[in-house]
């Protein structure tokens, strides 16, 4: 397959903190095709179907959507793999709807975040090849998947597009902006530190400089 699909990402390969597990190759395999894939079916099933019991706090899907997708470009480090993973969700989450399992996630701002979280990881980490930098990128990809999601959750209340019982748009979004703000920074940075090194494995294994 050609390498100018899913190429790897330096600075992802170099930071995992599972790339004893991850793949090296130049070019992406059927493995990595296959992994993305199920990570992106794995993302679908823990917005749908997780229940984490703080449903009365707005903007919390996140919670379950970043580390599925973080935890599938530890093991495939790649350029584009979170597109591959947000568009494998997104097919996901449509055919359980279709099917009648609802779960959790039924609203459109779930559904916003679960499709472009992988796309906004792949955004923000293009550049972002260790250290700070690439933990600001994990929470600004959470941070503006949370700010879409909240935006087309309260386009759907201002429409009258959500179920009779709702919370108005008024008082809910008094709490919303708060808490979907808290939740994307959140989600995206601990899936950051907890599957990605601060430091590079080259800049690990450089020679520490002895204090005179």
């Amino acid at each position: 397959m050609s390498a100018s699909f899913l190429p790897r990402h330096p600075g992802l390969c170099s930071t995992t903190r599972l790339r004893q597990l991850a793949t090296g190759a130049t070019s992406a395999t059927a493995r990595d095709w296959f992994l993305l894939a199920a990570f992106g079916v794995l993302a679908a099933c823990s917005s749908t179907f997780l229940d984490l019991g703080i449903k009365r706090i707005p903007g919390h899907a996140i919670l379950r959507v970043v580390f599925p997708m973080a935890l599938g470009l530890a093991l495939v480090p790649r350029r584009g793999a979170g597109c591959v993973m947000g568009g494998t969700a997104a097919i996901t989450a449509v055919c359980f709807q279709l099917v009648g399992f609802r779960g959790e996630a039924v609203g459109l701002g779930a559904f916003t975040s679960l499709t472009a979280t992988g796309p906004l990881l792949d955004w923000t980490l293009r550049r972002a090849n260790s250290g700070w930098r690439q933990y600001v990128a994990f929470s600004l990809a959470g941070l503006a998947s949370n700010l879409l999601a909240l935006g087309v959750r309260g386009g759907a209340k201002a429409l009258g597009w959500e179920a009779a019982g709702r919370r108005p748009l008024v008082e809910w979004l008094s709490q919303a902006v708060g808490t979907y703000i808290l939740c994307g920074l959140i989600a995206g940075l601990i899936s950051g530190i907890v599957l990605f090194s601060f430091r590079s494995r080259r800049d690990e294994n450089l020679p520490q400089e002895r204090p005179e």
